[in-house]
Formats: C-alpha cells, sequence, structure tokens
C-alpha cells in the first residue's frame, strides 16, 4: 500500500486512518473491483465515496450520474463516510474511484504516498465551517481556549481551520489538547461537556447550534478558503477519465439545482440525512454549491496547508502539492 517505514508518525496518522475507513464504510476492498463486474455482464462499475455535508449526496438522491453512466456500460455504486481521511484510505486502497472530501484530507494521503489525483474543486464555504462552543461556556474568544480540550476529525478540514484560528490569536497549537473525534462522537462529547470546544462543518455545524444551543466562536472566514476538492484514484483516472468528465458535468448540473431550489433540497436530503429542515435550510443558504477549475492559485492554497502541517511537524515530509494535480485539467496551465 503506502511506505511508511521510515516515518513513525506517519503510522500512527494512517492507523487512525484506515481504523476509521474500516469502521466507518467496511472500505477494505480489492482493487480489482476497481470498474469490476456487476450484475450485468456487460457492465462496469464506479464506485463513489460521499459525505452527507456534500455535493455528492445531492448528485446521488437526484439519480442523473446513474442514467448518464448507463449509456456508457456503467453502474453506480455509492459508499458513505463520516470524514475525508477515511474516504481517502478507501480511495488509496482501490474500494473507491472518485470522493470529494475538504482542503486537508488528501495532503495527508499525499504525505503517504497515496495514489490519488485531484480533478477538480469546489467553491468555498467558509460560513458553516468553524469552532463551537457551549451556548454559556465562558470562552469567548479563540485565545480562551488555550489549555482546553478541543474535539476535531484528524488530518480533516476542520484540523486546519482550527491551526489558523489558533496561529491568527498566538496560541501555540501545544497548548491546546486534540481530542481526535469523528462527528458523531464529538457530538455526543460536545454535548456531554467532555470537551470544551468542537470544530466541524455543516450540516452539523448548523444542526448543533440550532439543537444544542451551540454558538459559533469563529467561523472559517480570513482563515482559510476551505474548498471542497474531487479526487481521483490515479488508475482509475488514467484509464477512465472520459468517465471522471461525466461525474464532474453531473455535479456541476446537480450544484446549479441546489443552488435555485433551496426548499426542494432540503426536503430531499432530510429523511436521507435525518436531518431536520431548518439545520438543512442554514447550511444550505450559507454556502454556494458548485465546481471550479483547477488553477495555480487554488494549487498555492493547497501549498500553504501542506507547509503549514509540516512546519507543525503534522506530516513527517514535505510535499509538492503538485505532484498530485491532474496538470491535464488546470486552467491557465
Amino acid at each position: 500500500m503506502m511506505n511508511t517505514k521510515n516515518h513513525p508518525k506517519l503510522v500512527s496518522i494512517f492507523c487512525f486512518i484506515i481504523l476509521a475507513g474500516l469502521i466507518l464504510s467496511g472500505c477494505a476492498g480489492e482493487k480489482d473491483e476497481i470498474a469490476g463486474k456487476s450484475s450485468s455482464p456487460n457492465e462496469k462499475v464506479v464506485k463513489i465515496g460521499y459525505q452527507k455535508n456534500g455535493p455528492l449526496v445531492i448528485l446521488k438522491s437526484r439519480g442523473t450520474l446513474e442514467k448518464s453512466l448507463k449509456k456508457k456500460g456503467y453502474q453506480v455504486e455509492w459508499k458513505e463516510f463520516q470524514a475525508g481521511p477515511a474516504l481517502l484510505e478507501a480511495l488509496n486502497v482501490g474500494s473507491i474511484n472518485f470522493g470529494r472530501t475538504g482542503d486537508s484530507p488528501p495532503i495527508f494521503a499525499q504525505a503517504a504516498d497515496a495514489p490519488f489525483v485531484y480533478v477538480a474543486a469546489g467553491k468555498t464555504k467558509v460560513e458553516g465551517s468553524g469552532i463551537l462552543v457551549p451556548e454559556n461556556s465562558p470562552i469567548k474568544s479563540v485565545a480562551d481556549l488555550k489549555g482546553k480540550k478541543i474535539g476535531f476529525a484528524k488530518g480533516s478540514s476542520s484540523h486546519y481551520l482550527l491551526v489558523k484560528a489558533l496561529e491568527k490569536a498566538n496560541v501555540s497549537y501545544q497548548d491546546i489538547k486534540p481530542s481526535f473525534l469523528q462527528p458523531g462522537d464529538a457530538r455526543v462529547a460536545f454535548e456531554q461537556g467532555n470537551i470544551d470546544a468542537w470544530v466541524v462543518w455543516d450540516p452539523f455545524t448548523a444542526d448543533t447550534q440550532i439543537h444544542s444551543k451551540a454558538r459559533m466562536l469563529v467561523n472559517g472566514e480570513g482563515l482559510t478558503t476551505d474548498r471542497d476538492f474531487f479526487l481521483a484514484n490515479s488508475d482509475f483516472e488514467k484509464n477512465h477519465g472520459n468517465i471522471v468528465d461525466i461525474i464532474i458535468a453531473e455535479i456541476e448540473k446537480s450544484s446549479d439545482w441546489a443552488n435555485e431550489n433551496h426548499q426542494e433540497l432540503v426536503a430531499m436530503l432530510s429523511p436521507l440525512l435525518k436531518i431536520d429542515k431548518q439545520s438543512l435550510l442554514m447550511s444550505a443558504e450559507r454556502r454556494e454549491y458548485g465546481v471550479d477549475p483547477l488553477t495555480e492559485d487554488i494549487l498555492t492554497e493547497q501549498q500553504q496547508i501542506a507547509n503549514t502541517y509540516y512546519k507543525l511537524k503534522i506530516i513527517p515530509k514535505k510535499i509538492n502539492v503538485r505532484d498530485a494535480f491532474d496538470t491535464e485539467r488546470m486552467v491557465g496551465k
């Protein structure tokens, strides 16, 4: 799989990621399943990883991708993940061919030599990602987080948001007490008072603000662009680039629909996600769904995140983000 023999810190990072992937999704499939056999001898399978908060769950719910790919002789299988690190591990081992995560998981995966490529970017979504504290918490500013126990998913976009918020407040990352929790477990810990703050993204943020009386200490504005990224397994993109093109085109169409039809979007997603309409509407109204082409500016954003993680010794080696970008898809290359 990936060479971690010479990087003990990397071993601990990916032990976490592998365990999360196995528990959350049973994702440790065989590589020969990539675009593999289906119930029909003449059809292949595209396996897509998605999260509850992203544009891929909208695409899944609308069913348009299945119709487009059926014309090409492909079926679609969907696998759900709570957070990006587990999705990247599934992409690495070949249990999925395509997925979407926030900005940080690809950096951790690249530092572990995982075989994937960035194929497109999403819109920024800073308003719905942030640091939550209980409504009556004495914590009034990011500076007050010093010495506090903070829950977040390790290697996720929330990880970087926290790092940048602490940096801006002149608080050392070493001066907080990280509690590495997936969103479901973090929600419980937050409500039971076992963590002082929680860094997370929508729709978890909106749901907790509304139903657990959480207060948004700070969102991502001015700290991070907090982009989605659409990723493909390297071999799959190389051999099935036309299928990747179709997936991206369908994401754009479903994203346009979502931006223009919030009420219908909320009605569609609420029973699927088991999240109330009020929380989903808040989430929808403070973000824009969509696809942006890869650019030099976006590459630079990702490189800055990678450099920050390396400086803090969160990843064990420097990486060149360009090595994982599908440069053939970049605009202005």
